[in-house]
């Protein structure tokens, strides 16, 4: 496939106004412009003409419950939450996504390529999350990383969830206490599973301990639902307790410890700002934390946290975070480069470079803005959503055909 024409924002400190991309085997294998590359196909192979239009990396959702949560189907469609035992490292969410939530259909027709997937905040410790590509019917075929980080949530949710089960936690002291519980039981564990392959010695596996090492190993993060202040520094202290690596998931009220947060050296998911303010934790939400958090040094991600906020509507919450104070720049990189270095997928995704993953967004002009669309999304060096098809089926005015 070759994408030609196009004004290409690489994400890696690239930008071609007049560009060409050439994909083999679902990755990209030439990047530059119209003068460094030329243009000849082999037999069959496409040439997508995007004269005018902006080319983009795949767009990435840094935190989800797409699938899990399903659209419009109640209780029989979600299994986000195991809200029987607060302690649940070993769920996957992977044996619970559905790919055929019609949330993945929109993500693709916003250009959105890939999502991190996972839990809810109802239990102190939820379960793997993963990340996912958004087209496909069999999740097993959609994994970029899995596991890709382990959900646990501090304050409200917890809180809320088990205060009627007559069951711990129902403070966040008690909150963090099991935590720190859980993480020193599997750091014992893993001590002991290290000694006795050491020795020789056969060694009996613990499922409900065993999602913990890639965590305690520091190959994936501690991925922490946090808004109040408060509760970003439990998540820090009890991270740099264990040394682990965090990502600080919400961080509503990260714009008023801004600098504190940057010292720290953990990145932020920020949002869902394009939500109600539905819980004393978030009165302090708002679109202005993305970019006060960026200017302190902070790097950021934007979510929609679908379903509270839909998948579709991330390029606008950027968007918004621009209006509000984020550079233009780092708003791109909020859904693209960021996340894919956040989620630990930077070298499959997040970039237009030579060797990774043939994942691209095409638009008419900035998906930031409400106006625009999307005329194309390829994931794997297929279109996976070409607007032209779908305005035809939808009896709308067909867009000028691209496609040679």
């Amino acid at each position: 496939m070759y994408i030609i024409n196009g004004r290409i924002l690489t994400m890696a400190d690239r930008e071609i106004e007049t560009g060409i991309i050439r994909a083999l085997d679902g990755k990209i294998v030439q990047v530059g412009s119209r003068e460094e590359i030329p243009v000849t196909p082999d037999k069959g192979e496409t040439v997508l003409d995007v004269s005018g239009a902006l080319v983009l990396p795949g767009l990435i959702e840094a935190h989800c419950h797409m699938g899990i949560t399903e659209e419009k189907k109640g209780v029989e469609g979600d299994d986000s939450n195991e809200t029987v035992n607060p302690i649940t490292p070993y769920l996957r969410a992977i044996d619970a996504v559905h790919s055929m939530d019609a949330a993945f259909g929109d993500a693709v027709r916003a250009g959105i390529t890939a999502a991190m997937i996972g839990p809810g905040s109802s239990n102190v410790v939820g379960g793997q999350f993963a990340v996912l590509k958004t087209k496909g019917r069999r999740v097993d075929d959609l994994i970029l990383k899995a596991p890709a980080a382990m959900k646990a949530a501090f304050g409200e949710n917890p809180k809320r969830n088990f205060s009627g089960q007559e069951k711990s936690p129902v403070t966040r002291m008690a909150i963090a206490g099991m935590l720190r519980q859980e993480l020193s039981e599997a750091r014992q564990y893993l001590k002991k599973k290290e000694t006795a392959s050491r020795n020789g010695e056969d060694w009996e596996e613990d499922f409900t301990k065993e999602p913990w090492i890639p965590v305690l190993k520091r190959e994936i993060p501690l991925k922490a639902h946090v808004h109040r202040v408060d509760d970003i520094f439990t998540a820090i202290r009890i991270a740099k307790e264990f040394q682990l690596k965090l990502t600080l998931d919400h961080c509503s009220e990260g714009h008023l410890i801004a600098e504190e947060l940057a010292a720290a050296g953990f990145p932020a998911i920020v949002g869902p700002d394009l939500a109600s303010r539905s819980k004393i934790e978030v009165q302090n939400m708002a679109f202005k934390t993305a970019g006060v958090l960026n200017k302190a040094g902070v790097m950021v991600a934007i979510t929609t946290d679908h379903p509270v906020s839909l998948i579709q509507f991330l390029p606008l919450c950027a968007g918004m975070a621009v209006k509000s104070g984020l550079p233009l720049e780092e708003g791109y990189k909020a859904i693209t480069i960021y996340p894919a270095v956040i989620c630990g997928v930077e070298s499959r995704i997040g970039s237009i470079e030579v060797g990774k993953d043939a994942d691209f967004a095409i638009f008419d002009g900035n998906p930031m803005e409400v106006f625009t669309q999307t005329l194309y999304t390829v994931i794997d060096g297929e279109v996976a959503y070409d607007s032209s098809d779908f305005f035809a089926r939808g009896g709308l005015p067909e867009k000028k055909d691209r496609l040679q």
